[in-house]
């Protein structure tokens, strides 16, 4: 009886004390790179928005740029640009239509703008229509064309798209 309960004993509990542990080790081990994982991925998913792309003054472009993020313009664009935010530099050009949620003209653009906001500085120069939700003119700006309000400017395009396609022709012609 003495020799059964220790052999009865022993065995039991190391195997039973031996198997869980091992597998609580594995598992507490998996578990904190599992965890981590997690949280390195939640960490990267709601990345901060990077910062605008620049096109810097020596650049010319000739085409058209689509993007969902910010651009900063310093040089020449010869075709349309469409952006979430679109910043035209001092000594920036743009010749084609502009079309972005927030459109700040420090330099001069030749054609059509559409923004919810647009916002012309003392240094802007604008020659063409300006479809806007809310506009802010800035003294000294320099402005040459319509403005009109509309609710949904981004979207208007297909109201008036011979008109569009006429403005867009003349400021091509400028070229």
């Amino acid at each position: 009886m003495f020799s059964k309960s220790k052999i009865n004993e022993p065995s039991p509990k190391p195997a039973d004390a031996g198997a869980p542990k091992t597998e609580t080790k594995m598992t507490e081990a998996l578990k904190p790179a599992a965890a981590s994982g997690a949280a390195e991925f939640k960490a990267t998913a709601p990345k901060a928005k990077p910062p605008a792309s620049t096109l810097s003054p020596d650049l010319h472009v000739t085409g058209n740029l689509k993007t969902t993020g910010d651009i900063q313009v310093e040089g020449t664009v010869e075709g349309d640009i469409r952006a979430h935010l679109l910043t035209i530099g001092e000594g920036a050009t743009i010749k084609g239509e502009v079309i972005a949620d927030d459109v700040v003209i420090n330099g001069r653009i030749v054609g059509r703008v559409r923004g919810l906001k647009v916002r012309l500085t003392s240094t802007a120069r604008v020659e063409g229509d300006i479809i806007h939700k809310t506009i802010a003119i800035e003294s000294g700006a320099h402005f040459e064309g319509s403005v009109q309000r509309q609710d949904d400017p981004l979207n208007g395009k297909a109201k008036g798209a011979t008109p569009t396609t006429a403005a867009a022709a003349p400021a091509s012609a400028v070229k």
